[in-house]
């Protein structure tokens, strides 16, 4: 029966450093498949050698998703008897070939699955792989194959090149039973566990487990045990679900891995370690592989299991090889797509992209959580490179390296910057230090160009050491940094341009490394942030500042937000807002109100701090910081963290809290009802003691003379006397503003009298309600439902519009406010002060101008040596309290 053949690659005429031919010989979902080398000449060859000669029923070939080859031609190869057996001794016979969709119906997001029924003999199989299929995506011209699956049988006797197999009549007779069972043992049957779309999203450990589970099954069939077989086909159904769930999971983690998540990387270990055991354990895994008697299951340990090493697993599956490293080179950017079929001559199948699966419900990981990455587990480690170690030379660059690091091979030469591409951490560093060396040395008499040309490449190399995972790389790179913006660009008198140039080139890699999982990163990314704004050449380009004070995106995640908020607070406490530091009340409330919005706690904390810090330590400027957060009203407060802002605001003001104001009316409320209750009860006593339903009590008398009793005035009150301009019987019919008196002052007539005729009063241009002149400005900038729309001047003290407040800062033509003069917001003049000033400016015959109500109150005022204070005279004037 053809089953699966194992195979390995012998020969390949070229390949990507980062897909290497040997990702061909096994099959996982972590599989990423051989890739032609960049701008490769065609065809290019592979060659694969089978375990054993073997007869070849079936060739499956997936296609990458958009390196896709034109066509694809088949060799079987064989060794005659008397050369040793090698690739180049094989003698190859042309099987054929298949044609490549170019995938651009799909827009490149499928993978292209071939199958192909063949009938030959041989241990070598050759693929030649012609030219590429052109598309935007594939930049170099190369071809890539995911994956290579050979099925057939292996010849061990002469019988084997026949069909007939099964020459046991017993043995055949048993089979005619199996005619409709979905697994029939036929001569040509394959079984679907064989298949490349069966191993390619498995997880390789429960793979195995199925086919020798599913061996079990074909012989208990044999055997007539249905019972057992039954129990074994379900297990089977539900390892393949199980197995796609686990290579989902490496995904994920080998995602993780390649994001520097290791948090998440290390949960997904550890899903997968417990997932995969408590699977075995309900499966009863020990019973159905035979490995334990069926009365000591439940005293299995399980644990063996789960390391998917020869040693580990040899009583699961002898012959199956163990899984192999997951690839450090991290996964190509672009969607793995799902494969696609085509009517041909051979025969395609659909296999969904590991990374176009549905994501993992985050709803079913468990709740513990592996501790974080410590700094001893990122210390430096030498990588072996292509160059064998330090002892070595760094490996070769490639084409797409030479080209992204011209500028740098241009200026320190190809041999340099290929130690700053090494693997190998140490020739990293020691690339740096170089160019360190020559940089500081370089000669004054050099051009323009040249220096320029040497600040470029030198940058370059700092922004990818700045990158470098490793801490000592990392440091060499800012120390490199430093001395460019402190020594070279000084010492060979480059401009403010170059200088802005290279800080915008290098800070958002600082700000991405200061969002690093180890701390000391995030520690020397920020302090290094900090002092490079305050370098000599820096620090009047104001570049730090702007850069840091850009507003962060919603979408930002928590690490990083945090790190940027943090930049802004040290920045602000070492520059300040005094002077040309580039820090302002402005755009720093800007950048904080904006992360005060960030999903993530720790971020709005540190905005929070920003702006109290700011309030404190500014109180001239206290109202302006007002200005940008949201009105101070009860809706507001709702929200716990303005509350508490605005709380810390009043406290910081000498002003005591709205829960203290609201606690304090409360209190008052409470002892006036009770003031008030007692003296209903004494009145309620005195009216019985008065009807002689109750007996005089002499102490309730004395009690009630002592309290002061309300004087209730009535229709037949007392005329008063004319001159008595104090009496409170003449504050009826008068302006408590303007000290009118009309008799057609009553409730409505006063409302009238404020809306169009007060000369001490006007409409608010935009809500249209009536306030004083003398409170306008303040009305405008506090009270008003447009306030948002005004600023106040810092000369002038008026409210502004902000769509004419630049322009009105600049022209500096406004009449500066005096503070022991009352100042006009219709004239803009200063004028005395108190409530006389406003009244004689606002009412006098010299007084405003722009008042439109002045004249109205001149023509009503009375004839010289006419009384003011006769009562129901008409324009009479009485004396009142402004409330």
């Amino acid at each position: 029966m053809p089953r699966k053949l194992p195979f390995r690659v012998v020969h390949v005429s070229g390949q990507d450093d980062g897909y290497k031919a040997i990702e061909l010989n096994t099959h996982s979902p972590l599989t990423r498949g051989w890739q032609a080398s960049k701008f490769c000449l065609y065809p290019q060859e592979l060659v694969v050698q089978l375990d054993a000669r073997s007869r070849l029923r079936k060739i499956q070939i997936l296609s990458h998703q958009f390196l896709v080859a034109t066509k694809i031609e088949f060799y079987v190869g064989e060794v005659p008897e008397d050369l040793v057996l090698s690739a180049d001794n094989a003698k190859y016979t042309r099987l054929g070939y298949v044609s490549l969709s170019d995938n651009e119906k799909t827009a490149f997001k499928s993978r292209e699955l071939k199958s192909v029924h063949v009938d030959a003999i041989g241990q070598y199989l050759k693929l030649v792989v012609h030219k590429n299929h052109v598309n935007k995506h594939n930049l170099y011209n190369q071809v890539g194959v995911i994956a290579v699956n050979v099925i057939g049988d292996v010849i061990t006797r002469p019988t084997d090149l026949t069909d007939d197999y099964y020459s046991d009549p017993i043995l055949a007779k048993k089979l005619e039973y199996m005619d409709n069972d979905e697994n029939q043992i036929r001569p040509d049957y394959i079984s679907p566990l064989d298949d490349l779309a069966f191993d390619m999203y498995q997880d390789p450990e429960i793979a195995n487990i199925i086919r020798k589970l599913e061996k079990k099954k074909q012989d208990a069939v044999l055997r007539e045990r249905f019972d057992n077989a039954k129990k074994l086909k379900t297990a089977i159904l539900d390892l393949q679900k199980v197995g796609e769930k686990l290579g989902k999971y490496d995904v994920e983690k080998r995602q993780a891995i390649e994001n520097e998540d290791y948090d998440t990387a290390k949960l997904k270990k550890v899903q997968m370690e417990e997932y995969r055991l408590q699977i075995y354990r309900d499966l009863r895994l020990g019973e159905l592989l035979g490995t334990m008697p069926s009365s000591e299951q439940q005293h299995v340990d399980l644990e063996p299991i789960r390391d998917p090493t020869p040693s580990r697993l040899s009583h699961l599956s002898p012959r199956t090889p163990p899984r192999s490293p997951p690839p450090r080179t991290p996964y190509d950017e672009r969607p793995l797509p799902a494969i696609k079929n085509k009517g041909d001559t051979t025969q395609r199948e659909q296999i969904p992209s590991p990374r176009s699966r549905t994501p993992y419900d985050e709803r079913q990981l468990p709740v513990n959580k592996p501790p974080a990455v410590t700094e001893e587990e990122e210390q430096p480690v030498v990588e072996s490179g292509g160059g064998g170690g330090i002892t070595g030379e760094p490996e070769p660059m490639s084409e797409k390296d030479l080209r992204e690091a011209s500028a740098a091979v241009d200026v320190f030469g190809e041999p340099l910057v290929a130690k700053a591409y090494s693997k190998t951490w140490s020739y990293r560093e020691d690339a740096l230090l170089a160019v360190y060396k020559q940089m500081s040395e370089m000669s004054t008499s050099a051009s323009k160009d040249e220096v320029k040309s040497a600040l470029k490449g030198a940058v370059y190399l700092c922004k990818r050491a700045i990158r470098d995972k490793v801490y000592a790389v990392f440091k060499a790179g800012l120390h490199l940094l430093k001395m460019l913006l402190t020594e070279y660009i000084p010492k060979h008198r480059l401009g403010k341009s170059d200088i802005v140039h290279t800080v915008e080139l290098v800070i958002t890699e600082l700000f991405n490394k200061a969002a690093d999982t180890a701390a000391r990163n995030r520690d020397d990314a920020k302090n290094f942030t900090r002092e490079m704004a305050n370098f000599p050449e820096v620090r009047p380009t104001n570049v730090v500042p702007h850069e840091s004070l850009k507003p962060i995106k919603m979408t930002l995640a928590p690490r990083p937000g945090q790190s940027r908020v943090e930049i802004v607070e040290m920045l602000y406490k070492s520059l300040g807002i005094k002077g040309n530091t580039g820090m302002t009340i402005d755009n720093i409330m800007n950048f904080c109100v904006v992360a005060l919005g960030h999903t993530a706690g720790e971020v709005r904390d540190v905005s929070e701090r920003i702006i109290r810090t700011l309030y404190k330590e500014n109180p001239g400027d206290r109202q302006t910081i007002k200005d940008h957060l949201p009105p101070d009203d009860e809706r507001t407060r709702k929200n716990t963290m303005y509350r508490q802002l605005f709380e810390y605001f009043d406290k910081v003001d000498g002003k005591p809290s709205k829960s203290d104001v609201k606690r304090q009316k409360a209190e008052e409320e409470s002892r006036k009802q009770e003031e008030i209750e007692a003296l209903q009860n004494q009145l309620q006593q005195l009216r019985s003691m008065a009807a002689g339903k109750q007996p005089v009590d002499e102490n309730v008398l004395k009690t009630e003379s002592k309290k002061p009793t309300k004087k209730v005035l009535n229709k037949s009150k007392p005329k008063p006397k004319e001159d008595d301009d104090t009496s409170v019987y003449n504050m009826d019919h008068i302006c408590i503003f303007c000290e009118e008196h009309n008799p057609s002052f009553t409730e409505d007539g006063l409302d009238l009298h404020y809306w169009k005729h007060c000369p001490m009063l006007k409409r608010c241009t935009n809500c249209k309600q009536v306030v004083e002149i003398a409170s306008y400005t303040d009305h405008l900038l506090t009270e008003c439902e447009a306030k948002g729309n005004y600023a106040k001047c810092p000369q002038c003290s008026e409210a502004i519009p902000k769509s004419e407040y630049a322009q009105h800062i600049a022209d500096k033509s406004c009449k500066a406010s005096e503070p022991d003069k009352n100042h006009c917001p219709l004239c803009h003049q200063n004028i005395s002060a108190g409530e006389d000033g406003w009244k004689k400016h606002l009412m006098g015959k010299d007084g405003c101008k722009q008042n439109p109500r002045r004249l109205l109150a001149l023509n009503k005022q009375p004839p010289q040596g006419q009384s003011k204070g006769r009562a129901g005279t008409k324009g009479g004037v009485g004396r009142g309290k402004k409330r």
